[in-house]
């Protein structure tokens, strides 16, 4: 059956799409659960026992664990068959990266080889170049790193100075140059070179082999967190690139890179789910384990609050996800059908859903870092002793904020992608928008209240957060226009409401589906949905006045702020007792368990 794009990037805004098109996680069929299974047991057998040797960096401990899940095929999963690879689509792709992301810093070190290391050979690499390196990355016989980043380029990756001449023989590409925070770094066979040819002002990119004359490394850097995770310094000095290096066009290199960073946005979101999950399961043994007062601490309400958030904002994520991962997924085929090679299809996939991938970076970095707190709260004195599983987990949950373009520059794109999308019209945001500040006057309090059935209920919820977003992007792009770029705390707070809402509507259309797959009514999972959907109302108030006083238009301040005080109205949550009956749930189970 042919598959059918029923939303564009960032359209969720406008459009309400149905339960029945998003995918959940209950759907794995049996050879993405077998996957599942074979990346647990991996972790279980080759991760676990060896932490300890991971951290300290023992030589070869941690490329040995990449070549051994090579010889499973976990590395070739995105690498197509013809390649000798695993040729699994998207959602497969995530899922890997989920289930392997608890294993700390071997997960940073995966999720870079296969993802950002292995993938931009994979899409924009020429026939040449797939059958030179794909097989060998796909069997963990050659690793992979991806440098971008150098000590004056950051966030503002097209500002760096590594340059690429061409030799008079025409033959190579002379490269000179810095590279910094290289993941893999110090054991990379292959890696990804972005540097600008002559005075070009855009990047180009350009597969460099570690044992070329020209290249060295600096020592290991000391870290925070993931200290098993191989991160240097590289330099290029006079290094020559043969010509069939070059991959993709000259120029292209930027387009590269950021599409790269789309595809790791997401994969950052999925990552961090087997690292939620992990941090739950540890809360809630330790608190079915330790006693004060007489009573195990899991008995205490103050304990049942917080695990039952972390499993609040662990379903969350995942729900959100997946729904994306499923969107590019599905584009990804139709591009595919039209014709269009496996590398732009993919790529131009992610492309389209930058905003929501930008969200799932933000939303799973975030999550996880609350989760990872209150590890260590509810360990208390013991969760900051080294010795307890909470003291890796902390720190190595603090880059995720970092990586892939920080949580800033990825608030500020979640809101800037999707009003520029609109101003292009190829969403219909602003005929959307403009209708509700017309609206605006005429709109009472029971124009917004309950009427339908759960989910319909909830569905409107929703849908008036949604028109608060929009009221606060036309009043802000109206006030501001060209300006508003500038404008970094306004489009915070909008692209806190998109994420709130983003997240609240994945997390109700799975729970919608999954009633219909069981046949009964979730009440853990309802009470979940409840207590996310009546604090995401508080969140969208606050962040709403903090745009609305922002803005500062006296013309609408007084109709915006009556709009998002009736759009932000939901019914009453017991929310003590709706996280009592989750958290006891978790305990009764002594896992997370949803």
């Amino acid at each position: 059956m042919e598959k059918e794009l029923k939303i564009k990037g960032g359209e969720f805004l406008v459009k309400q799409i149905e339960a029945n098109d998003v995918f959940i996680p209950e759907e794995f069929d049996e050879e993405q659960k077998m996957i599942a299974q074979t990346c647990e047991d991996f972790l279980e057998t080759e991760v676990f026992p060896n932490l300890e040797q991971i951290d300290a960096q023992e030589d070869g401990v941690m490329r040995t664990a990449l070549e051994k899940a090579g010889e499973l095929g976990l590395l070739g999963i995105s690498v197509p068959e013809e390649y000798e690879g695993f040729g699994q689509n998207i959602i497969t792709s995530m899922l890997s990266a989920d289930r392997l992301g608890a294993g700390y810093s071997f997960a940073v070190a995966f999720s870079a080889h296969t993802g950002i290391g292995s993938l931009p050979i994979v899409y924009y690499g020429n026939h040449e170049q797939k059958q030179k390196y794909l097989p060998k990355l796909a069997s963990g016989e050659l690793m992979a790193a991806y440098c971008l980043t150098e000590p004056g380029a950051g966030s503002d990756a097209n500002s760096g100075t590594t340059k690429a001449v061409l030799s008079e023989d025409g033959k190579h590409y002379i490269l000179n140059g810095q590279k910094m925070w290289i993941t893999n770094g110090g054991f990379a066979d292959v890696q990804t070179v972005f540097a600008k040819i002559d005075n070009d002002r855009v990047y180009s990119a350009f597969i460099v082999e570690r044992e070329w004359d020209g290249v060295s490394l600096n020592p290991e850097e000391k870290k925070m967190g993931i200290k098993g995770s191989s991160t240097r310094q590289i330099f290029y000095n006079d290094v020559k690139v043969p010509v069939e290096n070059l991959l993709g066009k000259r120029g292209e290199g930027f387009r590269i890179a950021l599409n790269i960073l789309h595809m790791g946005r997401l994969k950052l979101g999925a990552n961090v789910i087997g690292s939620c999950k992990r941090a739950i399961s540890q809360s809630v043994n330790y608190s079915n384990e330790r006693k004060q007062f007489g009573t195990l601490i899991s008995s205490f309400g103050s304990i049942k609050h917080k695990l039952a958030e972390q499993a609040i904002k662990a379903f969350t994520n995942e729900s959100a996800v997946y729904r994306a991962s499923n969107d590019v997924d599905i584009l990804a085929e139709i591009n595919k059908a039209e014709g269009k090679e496996y590398g732009k299809a993919n790529m131009d996939a992610y492309a389209e859903f930058a905003p929501e991938a930008a969200i799932m970076k933000v939303y799973g970095s975030e999550a996880l870092d609350y989760i990872v707190d209150e590890a260590v709260q509810v360990m208390g004195g013991m969760g900051f002793s080294a010795e307890m599983p909470a003291d890796r987990a902390y720190r190595d949950s603090r880059i995720n904020r970092i990586f892939e373009g920080t949580n800033e520059i990825n608030r500020i794109l979640v809101t800037d992608t999707i009003i520029k999308r609109g101003q292009k019209g190829n969403i219909k945001l602003f005929e959307k928008a403009k209708e509700i500040l017309a609206g605006l006057d005429n709109l009472c309090e029971s124009c917004c209240c309950e009427g339908g059935d759960y989910f319909e209920n909830k569905t409107k919820y929703i849908s008036n957060f949604k028109n608060v977003a929009l009221m606060l992007m036309e009043a802000a792009v109206n006030k501001f226009q060209r300006k508003l770029v500038h404008e970094q705390e306004v489009l915070n707070s909008i692209a806190d409401i998109v994420m709130n809402t983003y997240v609240a509507e994945s997390t109700m259309l799975r729970i919608q589906k999954l009633e219909t797959m069981r046949g009964e009514e979730l009440n853990l999972h309802r009470d979940m949905l409840d207590v996310y959907v009546f604090e995401s109302a508080s969140l969208i108030y606050k962040h709403g006045m903090d745009a609305i006083y922002s803005i500062d238009d006296q013309e609408l301040t007084e109709k915006l702020i009556k709009g998002l005080k009736i759009y932000t109205k939901t019914s009453g949550v017991n929310t003590k007792d709706a996280r009592r009956r989750i958290a006891d749930k978790l305990i009764e189970e002594n896992k997370y368990c949803f």
